[in-house]
């Protein structure tokens, strides 16, 4: 039998983890066709059945899970092995990996990324937009930026400073609703899945049995529910002072603040590419830093 090829054997993890081709090629970013075709010649290459087809997925075989225990040995080996060449990088050119939440992405980072870049041209940037926490163990992104009282402890960087968060909603939205109580409003606000957030605790503990006319699973679909004139909406000012069409019903709320951290992980802290990024993401973020804690438009 020819030698193990550890290409191969990515392949048969992301399609284990996944349950699916489409999910596999998603992690792999290659199209479907490509993991069928790598699957199946791998199993002819062993003369051994990997996975079962099902309606539902996906799923290993026997031999299959014999492989995949080893494999995943193996992969968290590579993965450690290959941060630790990436922290020892000291080339200021190359693809620096980012995630950030959909807020950061939908106002005030962009701009900074676009500062970024002209200072640095030879880093290319991707952008990974997600509310959660990926995985930079495996190397699923290189830096994190983050709203949070407390990172993760697998991870170090630098708290920017504090996040303030206010109550708004579109003018027209108000000259039909004039309440004095806040609770007697009708509101926008975070579905289950952001449960945990500042916002759902503040609305959960304050505004008792208010009317909320709609739901969401991110605080930008919020803010532009109330752009539409659904109701009141809270959200971190940065957000909420970079649009025109809200206004400020009240400035900002102790319960909700929070925290902006630049995070990566232990291994890559010395790579050139992420000591440029996080130095410079730092700056970029201080120089906002009374639009990050609802002051008013960033300093010059």
């Amino acid at each position: 039998m020819a030698a193990l090829e550890w290409d191969d054997l990515r392949y048969v993890l992301a399609v284990a983890e996944a349950g699916s081709l489409a999910g596999a090629a998603r992690e792999l970013r290659v199209n479907h066709s490509t993991v069928l075709r790598r699957i199946a010649a791998f199993e002819q290459q062993l003369a051994l059945r990997l996975f079962e087809r099902l309606p539902t997925g996906y799923v290993l075989t026997a031999g299959g899970e014999e492989l995949v225990a080893a494999a995943r040995s193996i992969s968290g080996t590579v993965t450690e092995l290959e941060r630790r060449i990436a922290g020892q990088d000291l080339r200021l050119s190359g693809t620096l990996r980012i995630t950030a939440t959909d807020t950061l992405m939908g106002s005030i980072l962009p701009e900074i990324l676009a500062e970024f870049g002209e200072a640095h041209p030879g880093i290319a940037l991707e952008v990974a937009v997600s509310n959660l926490i990926f995985n930079l163990t495996k190397r699923d992104a290189d830096v994190a930026l983050r709203t949070a009282d407390n990172p993760p402890a697998t991870l170090v960087g630098r708290r920017v400073g504090k996040i303030a968060f206010a109550i708004y909603a579109a003018p027209a939205y108000l000259s039909r609703h004039d309440h004095a109580d806040l609770a007697e409003h009708r509101w926008v606000g975070p579905d289950d899945t952001l449960g945990g957030t500042s916002v759902a605790r503040w609305m959960q503990a304050k505004l008792g049995k208010s009317e909320i006319v709609l739901r969401a699973d991110s605080l930008l679909a919020m803010q532009q529910a109330a752009v539409a004139g659904l109701g009141l909406v809270a959200l971190p000012c940065y957000l909420g002072d970079s649009v025109p069409t809200l206004a400020c019903v009240r400035r900002p709320i102790p319960e909700m603040e929070t925290a902006l951290w630049i995070l990566t992980h232990e291994d890559l802290r010395a790579a050139a590419r992420v000591r440029a990024f996080t130095d410079f993401a730092y700056g970029a973020f201080r120089k906002r830093r009374a639009l990050l804690e609802g002051e008013g438009p960033p300093s010059a």
